[in-house]
């Protein structure tokens, strides 16, 4: 699970980064021009599922440490269209500079905690759980496997460091799902449970066979998918990917799945709209 302090210390880089990209060394040369102190709210206009505070409340302070930020829901919370989830008060010249890089945050973040809760909403009284892939955007990995969270789905394995999956690619260049299997557990940390992919189900009974403790069913049919599920027989934990629609994912978590990873979550989410009104 990701920590608290894991999304602090990425989201102040983020914050950072983001911020020399719209500020430069120059800074806003429009909104310089505005002294005094303002407030303004971050409105939605539409629906959905907030995430996105830790990166809004960085880039507030990495601006100005005077800003205050005070939101009205917490990360996971639902909120309706027209609702303020969020009210910015401070130096006037500094809410204008941070408006649009705290808004795309939280734009950005809310639609995948938004769409997440969708696909788990779908799943409801399943056993099937709803999982990010590694297919983030570079550098925003942590934020965005967070955002999952908050929808209510799982992060899954954070990177290549803390989970072992046998991919097709392995298994071509082991020269198949034994030899794969084999190869890896010699250098395999017990720690870890080891994960095959499979493609087939003669793929699927030969994982089965070299112990796997998950077995994912890549781009496999419902049809495919069932049998799977009844070979397996609960000897492994049983992972669903590749193209799971909203509308697929109904019947895969209805044939017993464990988990169902969507690559969509991350790759496919609509950003929320938000508004910034200045009062």
């Amino acid at each position: 699970m990701i920590s608290a302090a894991d999304i602090a210390t990425a989201a102040r880089e983020a914050a950072r980064r983001a911020l020399a990209e719209d500020l430069a060394e120059d800074g806003d040369v429009t909104g310089r021009a505005f002294a005094g102190d303002g407030r303004g709210q971050v409105v939605a206009r539409v629906a959905g599922v907030l995430s996105g505070h830790a990166p809004f409340e960085a880039a507030a302070e990495l601006v100005d440490e005077r800003l205050t930020v005070a939101f009205a829901r917490a990360d996971g919370d639902a909120f309706a269209a027209g609702e303020a989830i969020a009210d910015v008060s401070g130096p006037l010249a500094a809410i204008l500079a941070v408006e649009r890089t705290g808004l795309n945050f939280l734009a950005r973040l809310s639609g995948i905690a938004t769409l997440t809760a969708r696909y788990v909403a779908e799943t409801a009284g399943t056993k099937a759980r709803i999982a990010a892939t590694r297919k983030t955007s570079p550098g925003l990995r942590v934020l965005e496997k967070a955002a999952v969270v908050h929808g209510g789905g799982v992060p899954h394995r954070f990177g290549l460091f803390d989970g072992v999956m046998i991919k097709d690619n392995h298994i071509r260049a082991a020269g198949g799902v034994a030899a794969a299997v084999e190869r890896v557990r010699a250098t395999l940390p017990r720690s870890h449970a080891l994960e095959v992919e499979t493609e087939s189900i003669d793929e699927v009974r030969a994982a089965l066979a070299a112990g796997a403790e998950v077995i994912m069913l890549d781009n496999m049919d419902l049809a495919a998918v069932r049998t799977a599920v009844g070979i397996i027989g609960g000897g492994a934990v049983v992972e669903v990917s590749g193209g799971v629609t909203l509308e697929a994912v109904r019947p895969l978590a209805e044939a017993g799945v464990d988990i169902i990873s969507v690559g969509a979550l991350t790759t496919a989410a609509p950003w929320i709209d938000l508004s910034f009104e200045l009062e």
